[in-house]
């Protein structure tokens, strides 16, 4: 089968490396990807939320399955453009349909569908510039530290977390009237503060039935010790260490069984993975946030701890036959650790040559943001490679990862040394 994959990241790269494992995938193409999958695929140079120019492409290359890695497309609206598309509706789209994709395009759509469907989740409400002021008010009903959330998109930098009431005043108003972040922060929810740790729960949908992938946990913090500005992201563990079998048990029931039913409840079409953000509160699951497709860098952690045939899973969301395959899961853990541009998440130079990739031994490299030119592979991104390792437990992981990071060069690279520390 000829598949489309779209996306350009860790999160890509560790998808082409599974699915072309399959002998069902005959030939992939990766659009735009990087130069990881360029040396395992072929890249395209397309935009993914070019439907226009994806379809061309779809029908001149006889592509027989899209697989979308990225929010942005799905929230455009790449599912129903296929499914209106009398020539595309037979290719099937592995992500939900527009109005799923709320799930994670608008916070407020998603607060509501929690607390419509009873599913755990912190007390909240939510303000426009017009009414800014009550969103103050609101603020002094709750104890610090107070979260502000972008309401739409904002690369996953939109959540503010502050500990004193006048600076999350001044940072609502900044938001809401200077436009912080753009048209994703024109509405903003503001919601009670949890405490606990947090951990990633991912569930491959078919619309009907489910199966839930290995737990994660992903390191968010540019700083060790939880420091600094938020990332997309610069690590991550798999399976979770304090999530036993009774946890597990009540986020399934509490929480995943919920979100599938809810869907089907509300009449939203999906066929793909629900990515369910959980804070664990002295033992109890609740809902911090959805992402509508894989995280990054937990990609990279729990897709390789998956024996099973990711397109033939795949090929069972798009038939709704999830119900008769099985998962099988490596019981061996997984770590991945970011290597970033000096200056990420802030500014920071692309362009650095990149050396020492061919000499990790015992850990995979995943491309994030990197090209080659010229039979070099240069840096592309914030975030550039993630290492990933197996281990008897995740301490012997990240040890790996650790051990093959000290391989790699590129100008002002940077990591954290502590990732798993809190575990």
């Amino acid at each position: 089968m000829t598949i489309l994959l779209l996306g350009s990241g860790g999160r890509e790269h560790a998808f082409a490396w599974k699915m072309l494992q399959s002998p069902l995938c005959s030939q992939l193409f990766v659009a735009p990807g990087n130069a990881g999958t360029e040396a395992i695929a072929t890249n395209v140079n397309l935009n993914p939320t070019d439907f226009n120019a994806i379809k061309t492409f779809v029908l001149q290359e006889k592509v027989e399955m899209v697989v979308v890695g990225p929010e942005d497309p799905l929230v455009k609206g790449i599912f129903d453009f296929f499914q209106n598309d009398d020539s595309l509706k037979h290719i099937p789209v592995i992500g939900p349909s527009k109005m799923g994709a709320q799930l994670e395009g608008s916070k407020e759509f998603a607060k509501e569908f929690l607390v419509r469907h009873q599913i755990p989740t912190a007390a909240y409400d939510s303000f426009t510039k017009e009414t800014v002021e009550q969103g103050c008010q609101f603020l002094e009903t709750l104890q610090p530290p107070f979260v502000l959330k972008a309401d739409g998109l904002a690369a996953g930098k939109g959540v503010l977390i502050i500990q004193d009431l006048a600076e999350a005043k001044e940072e609502l108003r900044n938001m809401l009237i200077n436009e912080k972040f753009g048209e994703a922060s024109s509405k903003v929810v503001i919601e009670e503060f949890l405490d606990g740790i947090e951990l990633s729960c991912f569930v491959l949908t078919d619309g009907k039935n489910y199966k839930i992938l290995p737990t994660a946990k992903d390191y968010k913090r540019i700083g060790e010790g939880d420091t600094g500005l938020n990332t997309g992201g610069m690590g991550a563990v798999s399976p979770v260490p304090f999530a036993d079998a009774v946890l597990l048990k009540k986020i399934e029931t509490r929480i995943v069984k919920p979100t599938i039913e809810g869907l089907q409840k509300d009449g939203i079409p999906y066929k793909g993975f629900v990515f369910i953000g959980l804070i664990n509160v002295k033992n109890e699951p609740i809902v911090i946030e959805y992402n509508v497709r894989m995280g990054d860098p937990e990609t990279e952690v729990v897709i390789p701890r998956l024996k099973s045939d990711l397109v033939a899973l795949f090929q069972a969301v798009a038939n709704q036959t999830l119900d008769k395959t099985e998962l099988e899961i490596d019981e061996r853990s997984a770590t991945t650790i970011m290597v970033v541009s000096g200056g990420y998440p802030e500014d920071y130079e692309k362009g650095k040559v990149i050396s020492g990739i061919e000499k990790v031994t015992d850990s995979i490299v995943f491309h994030a943001g990197t090209k080659s030119e010229n039979g070099q592979v240069l840096s592309n991104g914030g975030r550039v490679l993630a290492v990933t390792s197996y281990g008897d437990d995740y301490q012997q992981a990240i040890k790996k990862s650790y051990q093959n990071i000290d391989q790699l060069h590129f100008d002002k690279m940077y990591f954290r040394k502590d990732i798993g520390y809190d575990l």
